[in-house]
């Protein structure tokens, strides 16, 4: 008799296939939020509050040291710790608070001018007739639209084009003979 005993401290299959599955899931929200600049930005914060913290304690040693020296009192052989390290430190935090907040500016402005450019929804064969919006486009006029951002995309690019065959001299100006 051949029977299967689950052993207590040694987790089942299940149990491990569950903590696996639990632990990519993590790692994904993980390197998602790693991406999100305000996620990044909230991170951040707490970094560069200590960081100030320290900054402002090495300062006020440094001070009391420096004063110490001044009025000819014998200071104790301490290392000092480095002013300039920490403020360097506290200047790399905030200018990666810098890039997440301008990066989610980017981010904001890019949603602002998709909405704006292509504001209507078009509905799919799967959607259900009373979720379908007033406003959204027909199948038709959609095609209309992405027909236009493609001409337009063909414009610029042949724009680019010539003007980086003029700057090269490769390519006579229009009229001119």
């Amino acid at each position: 008799m051949a029977s299967q005993q689950h052993q207590p401290g040694v987790p089942s299959l299940q149990q491990q296939q569950a903590a696996t599955l639990q632990q990519q899931q993590q790692q994904q929200l993980t390197q998602q939020q790693d991406f999100d600049p305000v996620h990044r930005f909230k991170m951040l914060i707490p970094q560069l509050k200590e960081s100030l913290q320290n900054l402002m304690k090495i300062a006020a040693l440094n001070f009391a040291h420096n004063t110490n020296i001044d009025n000819g009192v014998k200071s104790s052989d301490t290392a000092v710790q480095r002013f300039d390290k920490s403020l360097e430190e506290f200047y790399a935090l905030c200018d990666q608070l810098e890039l997440c907040l301008r990066l989610a500016y980017e981010c904001l402005s890019q949603s602002i001018d998709s909405a704006k450019h292509s504001p209507n929804l078009v509905p799919t064969a799967a959607s259900k007739p009373d979720t379908v919006q007033a406003e959204s486009m027909s199948y038709a006029q959609y095609l209309g639209m992405i027909k236009s951002q493609i001409s337009c995309a063909k414009d610029i690019h042949n724009a680019l084009l010539e003007c980086s065959k003029k700057i090269a001299g490769k390519g006579q100006p229009p009229g001119i003979m």
